[in-house]
């Protein structure tokens, strides 16, 4: 999952609809969701705000350009390649689009490995990162984040599975989940794998994948009983395979831009989306990606994880 151009191809034939389902119209691969257009432009008529640029780190300021170090080939509608296998849209890449020009910067992103821009964050080979993720206590540890949306972790399952909705990880025990590879959810399924033992049930195993093909096509061939994602993500799949079915949000995560512990640009990084917010431009890129129930009403710097 999120691993850039090597899986430009699988991810491709994912929208598709090749991986999910073997019948039935395959979707425009250029569409976001049903009605929803994947290039349309959001972002070129947002203006640099000065209370916001007077906040930068003057390295930042004055080399004008912003290194972010991105996750793009996961799921939509975070960050994911059109059909050309070259081109990243989507939430992430439509924000720090704006929020860098609110900051009257240049976008300079390079796309890498989802478990590797954390740590590299650390070492300032990146100003930021994105990759929807998700802030938590043990995270913040060594990460600080300026956040920009509520998404969070769910639960799918195949279309003919109709199981009631998944509120417990006991609801699990016994069965086979899939997830992505260094992501809250594989922490999260960790954490709890001993609450069905605790009952005296089977454990559930899990299993991970670092390529989205790979887990979606694990679920449809019946290699993994569920798969944990990002609730965005799974709505989105769901609007547009018919293989497949939410089977319940989990729990709710504030997202937002990685950055290294302390960094001095967070309260930019803030600030220029609580700019967005005000003036209406954040409205209109989640509007494009259909995630408007996933707003927030400010950025905040490193707040306490959602329980």
């Amino acid at each position: 999952m999120r691993i850039g151009h090597r899986v430009a191809t699988a991810f491709a034939l994912l929208l598709s609809g090749v991986l999910l389902t073997a019948c039935g119209p395959a979707p425009d691969p250029d569409a976001v969701a049903p009605g929803l257009d994947a290039q349309a432009d959001v972002v070129s008529g947002v203006r640099r705000s000065e209370a916001a640029a007077a906040l930068l780190p003057a390295r930042i300021r004055d080399g004008g350009v912003l290194r972010i170090g991105r996750s793009v080939g996961g799921a939509p509608p975070s960050a994911f390649y059109l059909a050309d296998g070259s081109t990243a849209v989507g939430l992430d890449v439509d924000l720090t689009e704006a929020v860098a020009r609110k900051l009257g910067l240049r976008v300079a992103a390079q796309d890498a490995a989802f478990e590797t821009i954390l740590p590299a964050l650390g070492s300032g080979k990146y100003d930021a990162g994105t990759g929807n993720f998700g802030v938590t206590e043990e995270r913040k540890r060594t990460i600080d984040f300026a956040t920009y949306i509520r998404d969070g972790q769910g639960f799918a399952v195949r279309s003919g599975d109709d199981r009631a909705p998944i509120a417990e990880v006991t609801a699990l025990c016994g069965q086979t989940v899939g997830t992505a590879k260094g992501t809250t959810f594989e922490a999260t399924l960790s954490a709890q794998a001993h609450r069905c033992t605790d009952l005296g049930r089977p454990a559930y195993r899990v299993q991970v994948f670092s390529e989205s093909s790979a887990l979606y096509s694990a679920l449809t061939q019946g290699k993994v009983d569920v798969i944990m994602s990002t609730i965005n993500g799974l709505r989105y799949a769901a609007t547009q395979q018919p293989a497949l079915r939410l089977a319940n949000e989990f729990r709710r995560l504030d997202v937002g831009f990685a950055l290294a512990k302390d960094s001095p640009l967070a309260p930019a990084l803030q600030t220029a989306v609580n700019e967005l917010i005000r003036d209406g431009g954040y409205a209109r890129i989640l509007d494009k990606w259909g995630v408007a129930a996933s707003a927030i009403p400010e950025s905040q710097v490193s707040p306490p994880e959602i329980h």
